[in-house]
């Protein structure tokens, strides 16, 4: 892919025209000293597939990287990001046995809502919200 093609694929993403969701969505990548360690989606609104187990953030942290702190502060600053484009109440679901996201969540002062079944992937997922 071409640097116009990524550019101009990012500024679908946050039309909502790039990704069967039809949600806008603003991407991060997150680096430390010229490397990618992680990234994360947001999501400027919530779908009915999104409100059941995708949430408003996603967030991952490259497998070399993780145990640093680094997938905290991804959360923390996608939680800046979603609060200037106006979401108050920030929806983030992570699978049930992924004890390390559930854990970052919860720092970052996510408060479980429920858990439930992916109808998607048909695995045990948490449902946090953040407010």
């Amino acid at each position: 892919m071409s640097w116009s093609e990524y550019l101009t694929a990012l500024d679908e993403d946050r039309r909502g025209e790039r990704f069967p969701t039809g949600v806008a969505a603003t991407f991060l990548v997150a680096e430390s000293e010229g490397t990618i360690v992680g990234s994360s989606y947001i999501r400027h609104d919530l779908n009915a597939f999104l409100a059941r187990e995708g949430g408003h953030i996603g967030f991952g942290v490259r497998p070399a990287f993780r145990r640093r702190g680094y997938a905290t502060a991804i959360l923390e600053q996608s939680l800046v990001v979603a609060r200037a484009l106006g979401i108050a109440d920030v929806l983030v679901t992570c699978d049930d046995d992924n004890v390390g996201s559930a854990m970052v969540i919860e720092r970052c002062g996510g408060v479980l809502d429920s858990t439930g079944v992916s109808e998607h992937r048909g695995i045990a997922i948490r449902r946090y919200w953040i407010r």
